[in-house]
């Protein structure tokens, strides 16, 4: 075995940031409804929808293990715009499609088998293409998501790339966010140019590095492993699209006498490159606030130990 990075980070900020805990937490598949009417500090806490209908889309998306956004388009609405587009988007690195349709009332969002999104594309609606950036600017959750978002919105929205601004995807203390579907490459603390030359890079079919938390499908561990790969082979001049890296399932280590964290094995496999295995432990931090005006709590960042090859 040879060792290639011993760099300490968290799973889910860019390298230039000291660690910090990661929320960027395993999707099964995301279900993305315009919805032009206010949004609560929750999707489902009755302000967006009403109560009934909120339990109800709660339960949906929690029975079929998806993710429900809310989005709109950047910049100001035409308050006579009542669409309710419907974007669909799996998290499965065996499955990367984007299919859209449009509904007459959110409530429609119930008759549709969501289950569907862990599997090939369903034809649900039609062939949407991608990549599509969300950005957080949900300002009711955290407002430097809105502060910091909207002007990675607006700018994306200028350079004529896909996007819509969304609700709370997680890792507001990142802000500003973003997700990319289908592929779910979560990105965070992105100035607008370098949301741009991220978005341009995914439609390219690269992955790039800058402010890279890791994807969707992929717990803590794994989101980790996947950008300690990347990071590793980018030092020897390679570079990988989505589909080039893929993750296996960790492994636990017993704690040895010099460790007591439990340290996570995870078996990483590169198209046309070596196999790896990353190993990583939870490092608990002090407290301190993890969104704008919160109460400080512990925090439980991932770091990685060793990138090592076979």
């Amino acid at each position: 075995m040879s060792a290639v990075d011993r760099t300490d980070w968290c799973s889910t900020l860019s390298a230039r940031d000291e660690p910090l805990p990661g929320s960027a937490t395993e999707v099964g598949g995301w279900v993305l409804l315009e919805h032009h009417g206010p949004w609560g500090r929750d999707v489902f806490d009755g302000v967006a929808f009403d109560p009934e209908l909120s339990a109800a889309l709660e339960a949906a998306v929690d029975a079929a293990g998806v993710r429900l956004l809310l989005i709109r388009p950047p910049g100001r609405i035409d308050p006579a715009d009542a669409g309710h587009r419907l974007l669909l988007a799996p998290s499965s690195p065996t499955h990367t499609w984007l299919e859209q349709t449009t509904l007459d009332r959110p409530a429609d969002l119930l008759d549709l088998d969501l289950s569907a999104l862990r599997g090939p594309a369903p034809g649900i609606g039609d062939p949407a293409g991608g990549p599509v950036t969300l950005v957080c600017t949900h300002g009711r959750r955290d407002r430097c998501c809105a502060v910091d978002g909207r002007p990675v919105a607006a700018a994306l929205d200028a350079a004529g790339l896909p996007v819509w601004e969304c609700s709370h995807t997680g890792g507001h203390r990142f802000a500003a966010v973003s997700i990319t579907v289908p592929t779910g490459y979560n990105y965070g603390r992105l100035a607008p140019d370098e949301a741009v030359a991220a978005a341009r890079g995914l439609a390219d079919g690269r992955v790039p590095l800058e402010g890279l938390r890791g994807r969707s499908c992929y717990d803590a561990h794994g989101q980790a492993a996947e950008v300690a790969v990347r990071r590793a082979e980018a030092k020897a001049g390679r570079e990988y699209g989505p589909g080039a890296v893929r993750v296996g399932e960790a492994a636990l280590e017993p704690a040895g006498e010099d460790r007591a964290e439990q340290v996570h094995a995870t078996a990483v496999r590169v198209d046309g490159g070596p196999d790896y295995t990353v190993r990583t432990v939870i490092d608990p931090l002090a407290a301190r606030p993890v969104s704008c005006g919160a109460d400080p709590k512990p925090v439980h960042p991932v770091r990685v130990l060793t990138v090592t090859t076979s």
